[in-house]
């Protein structure tokens, strides 16, 4: 990040292989509102779309086609009452749907009704759905649905602005075709709805990395102990965080202890929560990560060339929210995208950063920002670092023999997932790929 404190030096990928990505985006779900002074603004999913589109990225993968979810697929983990409460209380702006007086700290109501709940559920739910179909059809390598990542909706309550569990859904279908799937989330909450719903599988590992004490929502993801309880197949590991832990603490513990999750759990695929309240600047989170330090999350995890499902979360000042997917969309496909932003129409919201992707924040809590900030906590990160390593030792994982297809009864047709090539690229966005992103990258090959 440029003029970052503990900012990455890079966040193109590790091992400069290209992927097959695809990417979903339903332009449906900006009309959802959850109200004037709520902090969760679903049109951070279209200012990052624009952004993406702009950048010339949307040359560089298929586009899945919008697809709804139908409420079959939502019964698939939510309760029968839920979803129907859920349909019912849509424009009821008087009445949350999540449970009697739940608060996410916000001064609001975490989960209110409002007209169009029940298409939005339908719509973000059928994204990762889409997402997790291409995996499963090996149509493509990594999948993208950043209006995705609703980590803590439960079977039958909605939770922390999330009302389905999108995340649930695809990693159900990913288990149709994947023996072992690896759930890891970087967003600054705990991903309590996935490790709920997962707890006892050994099929399933989930692993958060999220901001923990102080009351801080939703007051879970202490410490676990891997195969917890009587059930040592069981699979969960977090890592709870102190806040204002920026790149270079992150660092110290991401990539040791996913190393070992990769090497021990073995997945045959990933799915990945990019929430983006890790970032420094958030409105609900104090974790400091900058846009490379996030994304080299991304790029670490693409490195093992697993199939790679990639979905959003939260994130409440939306135009670091949409600065960060856009980039990590770059890191999937394997490219480097100037910092300057191009024009758009939402480039009014990057003035205060100079028109840049990457943002610089102000000096303040200095000493959270600096190297002695990192020194202090050393031993504790140390001491945490090597708690996680040492309780992944312990799980024991039976052999999978086969998988149980769970959608044997329907096969996937891969051609119905995906947009029609002509359809994939505007002339105007294929114009900026070709004048100036490609001219731009001959100029840096000259240059070398």
């Amino acid at each position: 990040m440029g003029g970052g404190g503990n900012s990455l030096a890079s966040t193109s990928c590790g091992d400069d292989k290209k992927r097959r990505v695809c990417y979903y985006y339903d332009a449906g779900i900006a009309s959802a509102d959850y109200g004037e002074h709520h902090v969760m603004v679903p049109k951070r999913v279209t200012m990052a779309h624009n952004l993406v589109s702009a950048y010339g990225l949307l040359g560089h993968m298929r586009r899945l086609r919008t697809a709804p979810a139908t409420e079959s697929d939502l019964a698939a983990f939510h309760d029968a009452g839920y979803l129907a409460l859920l349909r019912s209380g849509a424009g009821d702006a008087d009445r949350g749907v999540d449970a009697a007086g739940e608060r996410g700290g916000g001064g609001f109501d975490d989960n209110p009704a409002f007209d169009g709940l029940w298409d939005y559920c339908l719509r973000y739910a059928g994204g990762s759905l889409a997402a997790a179909r291409a995996l499963a059809g090996d149509s493509s390598d990594i999948a993208i649905n950043w209006s995705g990542g609703m980590h803590h909706a439960c079977a039958g309550k909605a939770s922390g602005f999330c009302y389905v569990n999108d995340i649930v859904l695809a990693i159900r279908a990913l288990l149709g075709r994947f023996r072992r799937v690896l759930y890891v989330d970087v967003d600054v909450h705990h991903g309590d709805g996935v490790e709920a719903a997962f707890a006892g599988s050994s099929r399933v590992m989930t692993v958060s990395f999220h901001q923990h004490g102080d009351n801080f929502f939703p007051e879970s993801g202490e410490l676990k102990i891997v195969g917890k309880g009587q059930d040592e197949r069981c699979a969960v590991v977090n890592v709870p965080l102190k806040k204002g832990f920026g790149d270079e603490e992150y660092h110290q513990l991401f990539e040791p202890i996913m190393g070992r999750v990769m090497e021990v759990f073995d997945p045959e695929a990933v799915v990945m929560q990019c929430g983006a309240d890790s970032l420094d600047g958030d409105r609900l989170g104090s974790l400091k990560l900058t846009l490379n330090g996030h994304a080299q999350c991304v790029s670490f995890l693409r490195s093992f060339n697993r199939p790679l499902l990639l979905l959003g979360g939260g994130g409440y000042t939306i135009n670091h929210v949409a600065s960060c997917w856009c980039n990590e969309t770059a890191v999937a496909i394997g490219k480097d995208i100037p910092n300057d932003i191009p024009k758009h129409g939402f480039d009014q919201f990057y003035q205060n950063h100079g028109y840049r992707l990457h943002y610089t924040l102000s000096q303040g809590d200095k000493n959270k920002k600096n190297a002695k900030y990192v020194d202090v906590h050393k031993p504790s990160i140390d001491k945490l670092k090597q708690q996680v390593l040492e309780n992944l030792s312990k799980l024991k994982l039976e052999p999978v023999a086969s998988v149980q297809f769970e959608e044997r009864g329907r096969s996937i047709d891969v051609d119905a997932l995906y947009e029609s090539r002509e359809d994939e690229e505007s002339p105007s966005e294929r114009l900026y790929r070709k004048c100036y992103l490609e001219n731009k990258c001959r100029k840096q090959r000259r240059l070398r």
